[in-house]
């Protein structure tokens, strides 16, 4: 069933695409479970038979619900947009009956949770069945999923490179092929950059989108977003308009307002290209690559296309890094508190200590700091008139290797690489507008993906959603069963 072996170029790979239903994406699982051609059963089963094959290559699975799952899937009616359909939940959301480690030692004696938060019993009430938790680096306060005792997720397409973070098991475990479809969230490109890393498609949607997390209310500026990772632009489709059947954001447009969702826009857009980021990071030679044949892809498909400049800088950068300071801080002065008495705040790793330290020796800058997100809404808000839509790279360059951002690192070291790396994607959290990474691109050399992103004014998610379908019938994204798109 599992393929964990060298590809063409002599690169390391772990996939389960020699399942048949591995290779299905989430709607296509969930008509045949409707048909009755195979039950919720032994579609979980053979889910779990990948898990249990490719896991031991990813270190993926955060946490294990295996028999319950099954349990689950035995009972599970027919029906539903993803009836049948396995998944797995970002380990900083709480399953009851699961413990909920955030990614941290700290939480190494967290009990199991008593309730199933929200945004996850959404996803399962529409058919899906939970397998466990995945991996994410402690607190989602880095972009690589490793960890202080040297151990790391790593990503499919080339073991030795990071699957990116935070959501970065969730990536890992979609671009293998265990399961079609993943949780994740996103507060400062989370969702966005594992899809970046790992070939796939993911959504960070608008502000309000989905159903609010318990802890928003404690922020002064709601940078977090929920979503999943998925194969196929479809299946980002069908969730997000399953979810608002089920929450419907009275300060949103619908996400048919730019038209019917599942088909592709169908008029020419406006596109700004931008390819310098807020930090003036450095853009690698595959990114730049595949960021000018997105251009043409764009054209071709009869859209404007004119170059932008950043609606922000080095300001907002600054104060993006301060604010995700003061949610380290206040994660280590309140964690037990706000998550479990069980909180150890000393085995913090030295990266959420550093950014704790960083906030305390700068908290007078704090308002100022969250005045310059605020703004920042407006700044990117403004850029839209007359563009309907931001072409950019996701990251600005390919998967580092495993270590080069490991949390053992010195935090003067860590940190600026991070910030570097992960230029494009802290903007639409600070605004709350939705972006959205495909994966347009692949490098040869390292058999990396490369993604690229799409970013909108805020509420018009279903617009992003209607030109990735285009783009994806035009140019069909690569994946580890068929890597394409070489550049």
């Amino acid at each position: 069933m599992t393929n964990s072996s060298p590809d063409p170029a002599g690169v390391a790979t772990a996939h389960a695409f020699d399942d048949e239903l591995g290779r299905l994406d989430a709607l296509a699982t969930a008509e045949r479970v409707r048909s009755r051609e195979v039950s919720p059963a032994e579609v979980v089963r053979a889910a779990i038979e990948r898990a249990k094959a490719v896991n031991p290559s990813l270190d993926a699975v955060a946490c294990e619900d295996y028999d319950r799952a099954i349990e689950r899937a035995e009972q599970l009616a027919p029906h539903g947009t993803f009836a049948g359909v396995p998944t797995f939940i970002k380990d900083m959301t709480d399953v009851a009956g699961l413990p909920t480690r955030n990614g941290s030692d700290a939480f190494a004696g967290a009990p199991p949770a008593k309730a199933t938060m929200a945004v996850a019993q959404q996803l399962f009430d529409m058919g899906t069945v939970g397998l466990g938790k995945s991996t994410l680096p402690e607190f989602g306060f880095t972009a690589s999923t490793e960890f202080p005792d040297g151990t790391a997720t790593h990503n499919p397409w080339n073991l030795g490179r990071t699957p990116g973070g935070s959501s970065g098991g969730a990536g890992a475990l979609v671009a293998a092929g265990v399961v079609p479809i993943a949780h994740g969230q996103d507060g400062g490109g989370s969702v966005r950059i594992p899809a970046a890393c790992n070939g796939l498609v993911g959504l960070k949607p608008s502000r309000g989108r989905l159903v609010p997390d318990p802890h928003d209310r404690l922020l002064p500026v709601k940078i977090v977003s929920d979503g999943v990772l998925t194969r196929t632009v479809r299946d980002q489709v069908a969730y997000y308009r399953e979810a608002e059947l089920r929450h419907r954001s009275r300060k949103l447009p619908a996400l048919d307002a730019h038209g019917d969702p599942r088909t592709p826009i169908d008029r020419p857009l406006r596109i700004g290209a931008l390819i310098d980021s807020p930090t003036a990071a450095e853009v690698d030679g595959p990114t730049r690559a595949t960021f000018d044949r997105t251009i043409a892809l764009l054209e071709g498909l009869g859209h404007h296309v004119e170059p932008v400049p950043p609606p922000v800088g080095a300001e907002f950068a600054e104060a993006f890094i301060h604010y995700w300071s003061m949610l380290a801080w206040f994660v280590s002065r309140f964690g037990k508190q706000l998550y479990d008495p069980s909180c150890e705040p000393d085995r913090f790793t030295m990266l959420s200590k550093g950014l704790a330290a960083r906030f305390a020796s700068k908290a007078g800058s704090t308002p100022r700091a969250i005045a310059t997100l605020r703004a920042s809404a407006r700044a990117d808000a403004a850029q839209y008139h007359p563009i309907d839509v931001i072409l950019s790279p996701t990251i600005a360059h390919l998967p580092p290797e495993l270590g080069h951002l490991g949390t053992t690192l010195p935090f003067d070291v860590l940190f600026p690489r991070v910030e570097r790396w992960v230029a494009y994607t802290p903007l639409a959290n600070a605004t709350g507008a939705p972006a959205i990474s495909l994966p347009l691109g692949h490098d040869a050399a390292t058999n990396l993906p490369v993604g690229m992103m799409l970013s909108a004014p805020l509420g018009a998610d279903g617009l992003l959603l209607r030109l990735a379908l285009q783009m994806e019938a035009a140019q069909p994204f690569p994946t580890l069963a068929a890597p394409t798109s070489s550049v």
